[in-house]
């Protein structure tokens, strides 16, 4: 039970406490140009996408987490990028308390564990079990065979896909925050979740709400433990679809919380709400966020597309025709479109791909540590833009 403890609170070592609410006032912008903030932000090797509209230009960086330690980019150009922004959006955040922490802690078993007497074999098919006795057929310790089916999925993902999650090298989303804490950037998550409803989801869900989490890892799982280093130079790379298709995050987008078909949508919501506000601040405004959430079939991308906006950078569909976007040699990748066929409707589909959760100023849960089924009967999220709901309303069916 220590590793699945270790598991739960183990965020709490990552990039600390957030800045408290007076400190987060935002730094005198330097003198500075928006072509400045691209090209570095561009010279990363991070994908990213700027829309314009008028004197306001944001830039979408698309995040992955478990990027190996030895896989090198260039987080200092985003540093240095994310410093120059007048505003940093970020994901949401779950807001819970001590009390939940301590109820975690104290159903633990029922977290970690299947009830007793119960194994893989009493959820999964023949097919799916037989699968994953192959997967597993080197392994002297059978305690696998009695854990949830939740904790189950991670591990496979881990041990044998490769997947480091929070524990691998810096990624975009620890590249900026670092930057904007200290060039005093001001920085907002685009929503918060409730703590409280989703521990209770948590504790209360069937093992049978895990099942396409484990399919989905057990499928990763057979890739080998490269899975997870070919997905993350293909993040390197900017080959967009390849990321998206790739067994990890098909995997990571079955789990918690990213594939909870109820609060997806309302999440998605959250930032086309933030990012309609984006679209009229003036100056820069970076939004890093999970690849998935931008760049899935009726994403954010697809959904500013589907407004008639230009989206300049890499291509994130996988059927898309290529047109090459203008902006010099690093651009030379990169695609631009303002084609408004895709259907607005989509893009309240869209998965989100990390989830945070502050505890007393500080990170709790890792990604991929609860269920993704738990969250659909207590979709309960509040947005922090006062202007949130009418500002949704409008990006469903305003025009730029």
């Amino acid at each position: 039970m220590k590793p699945l403890l270790t598991l739960l609170l183990s965020a709490a070592l990552l990039a600390g406490a957030q800045l408290p609410a007076g400190a987060r006032t935002p730094q005198e912008p330097e003198t500075t140009t928006v072509e400045e903030v691209v090209v570095l932000a561009r010279r990363s090797g991070a994908p990213m996408w700027t829309v314009t509209r008028g004197d306001s230009t944001l830039i979408l960086v698309g995040a992955i987490t478990g990027i190996p330690r030895d896989l090198s980019w260039r987080p200092d150009d985003l540093e240095a990028a994310a410093a120059r922004a007048q505003q940093i959006l970020t994901p949401q955040e779950g807001r819970a308390s001590f009390s939940d922490v301590l109820r975690v802690i104290w159903r633990i078993r029922t977290i970690g564990r299947m009830p007793r007497g119960q194994t893989t074999a009493d959820y999964l098919t023949p097919e799916w079990q037989a699968r994953l006795e192959a997967v597993m057929a080197g392994e002297r310790n059978q305690d696998w065979r009695g854990k949830s089916l939740l904790i189950l999925g991670f591990d496979l993902m881990q041990d044998k896909a490769g997947y480091s999650g929070r524990r691998g090298g810096d990624d975009a989303m620890d590249v900026i925050r670092r930057a904007a804490r200290r060039a005093r950037v001001d920085t907002r998550p685009v929503g918060t979740v409730r703590g409280d409803e989703l521990v209770e989801s948590l504790i209360s869900a069937p093992q049978s709400a895990h099942v396409p989490c484990v399919e989905a890892a057990i499928a990763a799982a057979e890739q080998g433990p490269d899975a997870a280093r070919e997905r993350a130079e293909d993040w390197r790379a900017r080959r967009v679809p390849e990321v998206v298709a790739s067994p990890i995050d098909r995997a990571l987008n079955q789990c918690w919380p990213w594939g909870d078909p109820e609060i997806a949508p309302q999440l998605h919501q959250q930032w086309a709400a933030a990012i309609e506000t984006a679209l009229i601040s003036p100056g820069v405004t970076m939004g890093v966020a999970p690849i998935r959430l931008l760049a899935e079939e009726g994403g954010v991308l697809d959904g500013l597309k589907a407004r008639g906006f230009e989206v300049v950078g890499p291509e994130w569909r996988a059927d898309a025709p290529e047109a090459a976007a203008p902006g010099g040699d690093e651009a030379d990748s990169e695609r631009g479109s303002s084609s408004s066929a895709a259907s607005a409707s989509s893009a309240c589909s869209g998965r989100l791909e990390q989830l945070q959760w502050v505890v007393c100023g500080q990170w709790l849960l890792p990604e991929g540590s609860v269920s993704s089924a738990v969250l659909s009967r207590h979709p309960r999220i509040k947005s922090e833009d006062d202007g949130g709901a009418r500002l949704a309303a409008k990006a469903r069916g305003g025009t730029p």
